[in-house]
């Protein structure tokens, strides 16, 4: 699968018509017609290379325990397919305290997980974040104890790297504080909004609060503004969505009856001439869910390069927004110890700054 070099020596061009003359033709080389393009290619485009591990013994640790063996290992084995993390559980490859697990085991404290040899792709080191970026992450932090920490996300900054994006926002934090051993997403924002994010510092905490989002008992209240003006009495969207994956990887959401149920909340804060200020609570968390639902209302998010609308958002360009106009604002939610945490980013100063231009 991979090119192979021959001992790091050249070859002349008269070289290598005799070696392709005398040098029958393996399955398992790489074709002529095909190593020839790597001439050409950069250091970013050739091929990764892998590296063969040997059998790992793992004890599970009570940070690691309550994940499922299949996500254990996929989150210890990157670059390896889903497909083959299976096959060797389903082979019995992996053993738990030496014996068989299907992948739905839970893993326990003091768990012994034999992980099988395993070619992993080796990846790029990630980007490094520079000084300014993991200043201004450190700033950014509103809330923070021994499990947890919120930080009020800058726009323009995806949570996490991948599809083309070298450094994300855990990424970032991991670099900046290289002593943590455990920082997850406990959700997700869209590069494009700013605002509350929390990020757990433990795995127990992680579980918890993922348990907490799931059984929506954390409340999340944004700002958003909607073009042209808000329909009267129309405080509540309850319409299902689907979400489809494009060729591109370009994730599509839409208004169908055969998606997942969605319900969003809305209120008026201010009207303007050709727009509404909204204060908007999600009652379930569907990927675009506040900006597909208010494109169904027939009032897209000023700012939305994906759902809104082109010429609305050609003017408010041209009035000075320059991105889309959602505000994750507040976040309200109970702490594994069982604390009310109550936690509130101002509006960036640049929409703030914006809304004065509508006046």
């Amino acid at each position: 699968m991979f090119g192979e070099r021959i001992a790091g020596r050249m070859f002349s061009a008269l070289d290598m018509t005799f070696l392709m003359k005398n040098t029958p033709e393996r399955p398992s080389q790489t074709k002529p017609s095909q190593a020839k393009p790597l001439k050409s290619q950069s250091p970013q485009s050739q091929p990764q290379q892998s590296k063969a591990v040997t059998v790992q013994f793992v004890d599970i640790t009570d940070d690691q325990a309550g994940q499922r063996v299949d996500n254990f290992l996929l989150s210890k084995l990157k670059g390896v397919p889903k497909s083959r993390i299976y096959r060797i559980l389903r082979k019995g490859e992996v053993r738990v305290n030496k014996s068989r697990v299907k992948p739905e085991y839970k893993l326990a404290p003091g768990d012994r997980v034999r992980i099988p040899p395993v070619r992993v792709a080796e990846r790029e080191a990630p980007a490094a974040p520079g000084l300014k970026l993991q200043e201004l992450l450190e700033q950014s932090i509103i809330y923070e104890d021994p499990l947890l920490l919120v930080i009020n996300k800058p726009v323009g900054l995806a949570v996490h790297g991948g599809s083309g994006i070298n450094l994300g926002l855990i990424e970032a934090l991991r670099a900046t504080r290289p002593k943590q051993s455990f920082l997850e997403l406990v959700h997700r924002l869209d590069r494009e909004t700013s605002g509350c994010l929390i990020v757990a510092k433990k795995r127990s905490a992680l579980r918890f609060l993922q348990d907490e989002m799931r059984g929506r008992r954390v409340g999340k209240v944004y700002q958003a503004l909607a073009s042209g003006r808000w329909p009267r009495g129309m405080k509540k969207i309850n319409v299902p969505l689907l979400r489809n994956e494009l060729k591109s990887g370009e994730r599509i959401v839409r208004v169908n009856p055969e998606g997942k149920p969605a319900v969003t909340h809305f209120a008026i804060l201010q009207r303007f001439d050709k727009a509404t200020l909204l204060e908007v609570t999600l009652e379930t968390g569907r990927t675009h869910q506040i900006r597909v639902h208010t494109q169904h209302a027939g009032c897209p998010l000023a700012g939305d390069e994906k759902y809104g609308d082109d010429e609305y958002n050609r003017q408010m360009k041209h009035l000075g927004l320059k991105r889309m106009f959602l505000h994750a604002a507040k976040l309200k939610f109970r702490s594994p110890e069982g604390n009310k945490i109550s936690v509130e980013a101002p509006l960036p100063e640049e929409l703030s700054h914006f809304l004065t231009r509508l006046d």
